[in-house]
């Protein structure tokens, strides 16, 4: 199976339709809740139940506003209630700036800025970090 990092979580559903408000957890909202995406439905223990595709998304007061093919009426939408949505590392785009990273790329999370992470070489899987005294401790 592919690798899968959470990109949001269903609040509830939104409407009579199946719309559901989702809580994003991705700085890619755009691409992870496009037309045509797949997301996968998850389990509190990281298995994966189903497939959604996306059919339409929208921003709506911080969250979006999402319906998925096969999802219609306000029953099935709340049968999602809480649901976790992942979607596949891979599908990710390059993101065509050299000092910009997926946080799955990393190892170990620490305040990304020159002074203390002076040079990353994804190729080479490595990452410079100069913590100032204290970081790790």
């Amino acid at each position: 199976m592919s690798e899968l990092r959470m990109v949001g979580r269903v609040v509830k559903p939104h409407g009579v339709r199946g719309e559901l408000l989702v809580d994003v957890s991705t700085d890619s909202a755009d691409l992870r809740f496009a037309p045509g995406a797949v997301l996968f439905v998850t389990s509190r223990d990281g298995s994966v139940s189903r497939t959604l595709t996306v059919t339409a998304a929208r921003p709506h007061s911080g969250k979006f506003l999402v319906t998925f093919d096969g999802v219609t009426g306000r029953d099935a939408a709340d049968e999602l209630r809480n649901a976790v949505l992942s979607g596949d590392i891979a599908e990710l785009p390059d993101t065509g700036d050299p000092d910009e990273f997926y946080d799955h790329q990393l190892e170990a999370l620490v305040p990304f800025v020159r002074e203390i992470v002076p040079e990353v070489d994804l190729p080479g899987r490595r990452v410079l970090v100069d913590p100032p005294p204290g970081l790790f401790e």
